[in-house]
Order: C-alpha cells, then structure tokens, then sequence
C-alpha cells in the first residue's frame, strides 16, 4: 500500500441535493489539506441516480479508497454497485437503516441511522418540567420519512411519550389541541413547508422539531425559525472527544476560508475519510476484507463524533444525533439528559 491514497467520491455538485453536495466536496478538500496524505477525486452525480450509476464505476476505478454519496436515495444504489463489484465503500451519505443494512462486507456506515433521529428529540420532551402533550409525528414520503416515524413513534413508547402519526396531506385536518407538539419527519422542502404552515395556525404546536431544521438553509425556507429544534448528525461546538483526525478548530478554520460555516453534510464526508484512511493504515492493505475487518473491530472518535459498527451488518451504532435549537436567528446545541442505550 502507497503512502499517497487515492480517495474517490461522487456527490451532487449540481441538481437537487447540490446545497448539501458541495458543502460534502469542500468538506473533503478540507481534510486533505489537514492530512496531507491522500489525493482526492470527486465527480458529479447531478444529484441523479441514473448519472450515479454511470459515473461511479469509473471512479471506483480510479481510486483506492471509495466513499458513497450524499442522500439514502443515491447510497441505495451505490451500496449495490459496490456489493456487485466487490468493492467495499464508506458511507457517509446515506442514513436510512435498510441502506447501512443492505450489504454486510461491502458498506461500511458512519451516521445515525434514521431509526434513531429522533431520539434526542424525544429524551427532551420526555426529561422536560412541562406537562406533556401529545406528539404528532407527520411523516414524509418515502423509505426516509417512513423509517424516521416509525423510529420516533417506538422510541416515544419507550419513554411514555404519547405519539400519534399522521400523514403530511391530511394535516392538520381539524381543529388541533391547544398545547401539542410535533415532530416532522421528511424530505428539506416538504418539513420546512409543515413547519411554516403549522406555525401560522390558531393554535400553533408548544415544541417543533423537524430534521431540516439541523442546517441553517433552514431559515431562508421558512423566514422565521425561532424556538423550532432540529436533528443534525453534528453541529459545530457539540464537543467530541477526538481520537481519530483534526480537531473541530482546525477543520472550522481550513473550512471557513472557502466556505463559512458548515453544516453536517461537509463533517461527515471528512469523519467518513478519516476512518477509511484510518483503517487502511490500520490493515495495511486497501483490500476489501481487511478494511472491513479493520472497521468491523475499531472503535474510536472523530470531531463528527463516536464511530462503532455492527460487525455483521456495517450499521453505525456508536454515532448519535445532536438536537439543535433555533434562537437568535441562528441553530446551537441543546444541552441533552444522558442517551438511550440502544
């Protein structure tokens, strides 16, 4: 094995998921600068899966190293072209549970998986001197918003939250309590849609969270977002300990000179290369087996956070989400009761 690896990617730098695509790419430009031992090569996927699967191929070609895409949608289909071609890659894009699941020896998976999104969330309103309230959960379209709420309506029953699901077209379809609290669980554009609408109501809800609140775009889709929690898979100043790669300072300051400040998507594309460099060094061998042995037994911690995988599935279970709040015109972490053992 080369001391210079070769590092590839494909992220939508363009199309639908472009905002999150390019903050992925520079995150990765980020840690190279830091690291200084791997070259990275990233191409579009238009954020089109079709494109993905052209493009993909070539790119695994060329590199030692292979980490997926930004959204479920594109992981989906990139888990499968590496299981097809023997290839093992490091997801950092994609948090739906079937896709951190799908293809044992062949994906290995940093984030929370959707499952878990609310869980922060929930910990909150379940330690909170409120009185409780009943929590309707609306759910998105899609595998993403279906695995979101179905995890938070378990995890409310867990802890005594009273949780009642509803679909995005038929809320709210009468008169709602006066003291109600919602969780929104679906695509950027269809939450901050929900979030605005339920807030111009008589009776608007007394605690929102919602996924797409966990990056700041969130404010320009629905103007005013103060009070409204968000789920993020990291949020500068969450305060990991760092085992494994730069210190948040040092990637906060590299970043900023091109990009400002980033949001999650640009932390886990660079926690994602420094656990898959971390462990090629680890195996000595870019050999698919030996990486995944390497990932299979390592437990450590980025500037992301915690990583430990299921050793039979590659499902990340040490990563946990972080609760953001929206005050002041701008999202901060939310200081959080002890977690949930899963």
């Amino acid at each position: 094995m080369t001391d210079q690896l070769r590092i590839g990617a494909c992220l939508s730098l363009t199309g639908r998921f472009a905002q999150f695509g390019r903050q992925a790419a520079l995150g990765l430009e980020t840690w190279r600068s830091l690291d200084g031992t791997a070259n990275v090569i990233v191409e579009d996927d238009r954020s089109d899966r079709q494109t993905l699967e052209a493009v993909l191929p070539d790119v695994a070609a060329r590199c030692d190293i292979l980490l997926g895409p930004y959204s479920t949608i594109l992981m989906r289909s990139a888990g499968r072209i590496a299981a097809d071609s023997g290839r093992l890659i490091w997801n950092h894009g994609g948090s739906g549970d079937d896709v951190e699941q799908a293809h044992p020896g062949h994906v290995v998976s940093v984030l929370t998986p959707t499952s878990q999104y609310a869980e922060p969330f929930l910990r909150y309103i379940a330690s909170s001197d409120e009185a409780p309230r009943d929590l309707y959960i609306v759910q998105g379209p899609g595998s993403f918003g279906r695995q979101v709420a179905e995890g938070a309506a378990m995890i409310a029953l867990q802890l005594g939250v009273r949780a009642i699901r509803a679909e995005p077209g038929e809320f709210p379809a009468s008169p709602m309590p006066r003291e109600w609290d919602l969780f929104s669980a679906g695509v950027f554009e269809q939450d901050a849609e929900l979030v605005a609408k339920s807030l111009r109501l008589p009776d608007p809800p007394r605690r929102v969270c919602t996924v797409a609140a966990g990056v700041r775009e969130f404010a320009r889709a629905v103007g005013d977002p103060e009070g409204v929690f968000g789920i993020a898979q990291w949020f500068p100043g969450s305060g990991h300990e760092v085992s494994l790669g730069p210190y948040e300072e040092e990637f906060l300051r590299v970043y900023a000179a091109s990009g400002g400040v980033p949001d999650y998507p640009a932390a886990q594309a660079a926690a994602g290369a420094v656990i898959a460099i971390h462990c090629a060094r680890l195996a000595g061998s870019t050999n698919r087996h030996e990486l995944w042995a390497a990932a299979a037994g390592l437990e450590a911690s980025t500037f992301f956070g915690a990583f430990k995988i299921n050793p039979q599935s590659g499902a990340q279970v040490g990563h946990r989400a972080v609760l953001v709040r929206w005050a002041g015109g701008r999202p901060a972490p939310v200081s959080m009761p002890v977690p949930m053992t899963r």
